[in-house]
């Protein structure tokens, strides 16, 4: 498995390497060691949940408040247009953005280290796994809507789907105001 890091501090890209053969693939998703060799404690992940989106549709930028969450991302079926904005106030990369195709041929994973915003947009019909470092708290959920005109997100598709709750979501703007310390 190769590890690269990504733009943003402190997030990682883990690239599997599939064995293929006729019947098909096979894959390692996750290495606890691989993992523990780049700073991550894979028994800090207490959660595992999967999504499918429908092409076009999107998941808008969401993250938490206080000590936020970790997250190892990835795309079981299909692909998505992923991206992380840094929300993290005194991070040397607050307020940038990193985007990365997630898809089920390259089995990239993201790790996503607490305080940023995460979104995708589904670019076929995708299933989306995501690996949790803590229990959901609904009144810490941070979100930004998918247009916010200062954030200029250039999703690559038309929006076929989006929930009423991203459609409510906040500006970037307060955002940035709710999560100053």
């Amino acid at each position: 498995m190769r590890v690269e890091r990504g733009p943003l501090a402190g997030t990682l890209l883990f690239t599997p390497t599939p064995h293929r053969d006729e019947r098909g693939l096979f894959t390692r998703t996750f290495d606890a060691a691989i993992a523990k060799e780049h700073g991550l404690d894979p028994a800090a992940f207490v959660q595992d949940s999967q999504s499918r989106t429908v092409a076009g549709g999107i998941r808008a930028l969401h993250g938490r408040a206080g000590r936020g969450e970790a997250k190892l991302v990835r795309c079981a079926r299909g692909a998505v247009f992923d991206v992380l904005v840094d929300a993290r106030p005194g991070s040397p990369t607050f307020g940038e953005q990193m985007t990365v195709t997630l898809d089920d041929r390259t089995f990239v994973h993201l790790y996503v280290p607490p305080g940023l915003l995460h979104g995708y947009q589904a670019l076929s019909e995708a299933d989306v796994c995501y690996r949790i470092d803590r229990e959901h708290d609904p009144a810490e959920d941070v979100s930004v809507r998918y247009d916010d005109p200062e954030l200029a997100i250039a999703w690559p598709l038309p929006v076929t789907a989006i929930s009423a709750r991203d459609l409510a979501a906040g500006s970037w703007k307060e955002a940035r105001r709710r999560l100053e310390p």
